[in-house]
């Protein structure tokens, strides 16, 4: 299959044009062969959807904008096993949690649907002020204009929605460039929204690298937002050439899961081994640092390690896999080195850390310094680290000890310490009594210090998604 980008309804998949393909990460078949755009092709789709914003969405009502979220959440859960099978061939990714991300994706629509309808400013009590009382004021919420969004492999349609979604419910045009490793998925999404009634020009796909396309996306004077989710390094490179546009940056993470004595370790042990090997840990909240009180540390590891082991491992598109393989055999072996070298520092693997092609077994650590990479960067790998903690204090300051913040997840039965130390985490946000992994599509999620700046969830983006406009009225006397 050969795809092309999709600009104002039309595709670009010539037979003269350079080409990239993607493939399976388990099995190494080829999945989709991109027809990648130039330049010329981004200058092309960023004119088109500022053309389209101007003529057609800045002035579309909201409730045309949500009835075609609303249809494009039906056409979704009709096309439900279709899509779940597209993650699951271009990622990697289990079926069943692939079957679980188009869901989610249908509910982001929904959700936006509905915010689309609540759009809301205020009244501005001007007499407040002196000289005000002969004066009114109110504000309005009005839509951007083109927003680039650029999105990540590990969820290539829910997280495409988190951003596509509330752009469209505002009002604004999309120019999405979505991973390489992962095309196809948002080459449906596409075609599924302009089926749902958007105009052509409101969302335009480019199809091509980082170096090629991302850059000049972010630094053309005609988009106005820009929206990532991705990697430190590529983040900081984006906040750099955005200039003064707006921006919502989605970053790197090395989540901290906190157990003390109380804690129920009936449900957190396999919740926990849900939230670090998902997808092969390559979550941004996956579960990274488990902290758990010494008093019940040995009777932890033992069951962690247990259940661990227990995972079924293998093809993706079984529906009994509960773990796959990684999105290349590059991050495999990166992951690999990670661990070999905490070992040449005194860590112990507990299970797992070998690897073969694309796959890296689950793998539990212990006896880990805070100066080894699987503590200190975000690993992005399935491997998860078991630490022994004696004191509130301690946990806090070693949970706190990194570049990033999240999420967390704090286990006690004890509210008064939940909230004690989730106060003083140093975390975008804090799960009590669930990991850290844990992600619904209506709650704000972001992080503090490296992990970003803004804010997701379908009510919190809408609202960076748009600009306060204020008017005021002065009265005749």
């Amino acid at each position: 299959m050969r795809i092309g980008s999709i600009i104002n309804g039309e595709e670009y998949k010539e037979e003269t044009r350079e080409t990239m393909t993607a493939n399976n990460p388990y099995n190494g078949e080829a999945v989709v062969d991109l027809a990648l755009a130039k330049e010329e092709d981004l200058n092309k789709a960023i004119d088109n959807c500022y053309d389209t914003f101007h003529r057609t969405t800045k002035k579309m009502p909201a409730h045309e904008r949500a009835d075609i979220l609303l249809k494009a959440s039906e056409l979704m859960g009709e096309r439900l096993d279709d899509f779940a099978e597209t993650i699951t061939k271009e990622a990697g990714k289990p079926l069943q949690f692939s079957r679980a991300e188009v869901k989610r994706s249908m509910q982001v629509l929904r959700f936006a649907a509905e915010e689309a309808k609540h759009i809301q400013g205020d009244v501005i009590p001007m007499d407040a002020a002196i000289g005000g009382a002969d004066r009114l004021g109110f504000t309005k919420r009005v839509p951007l204009g083109v927003v680039a969004a650029i999105t990540p492999f590990n969820f290539p349609l829910n997280l495409t929605l988190h951003k596509i979604a509330p752009a469209i419910a505002a009002g604004n045009t999309i120019v999405l460039k979505p991973a390489e490793k992962t095309p196809l998925s948002a080459y449906k999404l596409v075609r599924l929204l302009h089926e749902s009634g958007l105009p052509k020009g409101a969302l335009n796909l480019v199809l091509g690298t980082g170096k090629e396309i991302g850059d000049p996306l972010v630094k053309h004077d005609k988009v106005h937002k820009v929206t990532f989710t991705g990697s430190l390094p590529v983040g900081k490179q984006i906040r750099k050439n955005a200039g003064f546009k707006k921006v919502t940056l989605e970053l790197g993470s090395n989540s901290p899961n906190i157990l003390f004595e109380d804690a129920d370790l009936a449900y957190a042990i396999p919740s926990l081994v849900k939230g670090s090997f998902a997808f092969s840990g390559q979550v941004c909240i996956s579960a990274q640092r488990i902290y758990v009180h010494q008093n019940i540390y040995e009777r932890f590891l033992k069951e962690f390690v247990r259940q661990t082991e227990s995972l079924t491992i293998g093809d993706p598109m079984n529906e009994e896999t509960d773990f796959g393989p990684m999105i290349n055999e590059d991050e495999a072996k990166r992951a690999k080195t990670w661990i070999d070298d905490a070992v040449n520092h005194g860590a112990n693997v507990e299970t797992g850390g070998e690897q073969e092609g694309t796959m890296l077994q689950p793998t539990i650590m212990t006896n880990v310094k805070s100066d080894m990479k699987i503590i200190a960067e975000e690993v992005f790998a399935p491997i998860v680290s078991v630490i022994p903690f004696t004191s509130e204090n301690q946990v806090i300051q070693k949970s706190n000890d990194s570049t990033y913040g999240l999420q967390a997840g704090v286990f006690t039965q004890d509210i008064d310490r939940a909230f004690r130390v989730a106060d003083q985490l140093e975390m975008g946000g804090v799960w009590i009594n669930e990991i850290s992994t844990y992600r619904q599509d209506n709650h704000p999620y972001g992080g503090v210090k490296q992990s970003g700046i803004g804010r997701e969830g379908v009510k919190y983006a809408l609202e960076d998604m748009t600009e306060l406009k204020f008017y005021g009225i002065k009265r005749n006397s």
